[in-house]
């Protein structure tokens, strides 16, 4: 099983989980995240990788790989997303490299699988 399908085989069984015991709060606050990452004053793409320096800045690996995810879907190049990255590493610091490692690895995982369909 590659990265991609671990992570997102994991994430959809454990969001599934969570929603089955229908808390009332965990719902509003899932949805809160959905409503805020659509087309709005910014276009999706642009919340994505906003969201990716967040998430790297916070060092939330789940978070990176999500992110990384959603910049591939909304067309992100190679170019961009290493803008991102620098971004990402220059407000975190040096305690951002290894999960800059990590999402590098997961982007080529990421550009592997679209060139391997």
């Amino acid at each position: 099983m590659s990265l991609i399908e671990e992570f997102n085989d994991y994430r959809m069984r454990m969001n599934e989980r969570i929603m089955t015991y229908d808390n009332k709060v965990i719902k509003r606050f899932f949805n809160l995240d959905t409503n805020t990452y659509m087309e709005g004053a910014l276009d999706v793409k642009t919340k994505e990788m906003l969201g990716l320096v967040a998430s790297m800045v916070l060092r939330c690996d789940d978070c990176i790989k999500y992110h990384l995810g959603k910049c591939h879907e909304e067309g992100v190049n190679d170019e961009q997303i290493f803008e991102v990255f620098s971004i990402a590493n220059l407000i975190g610091g040096s305690i951002v490299i290894p999960h800059f490692r990590r999402a590098v690895e997961y982007w080529e995982e990421l550009k592997n699988q679209e060139s391997a369909s």
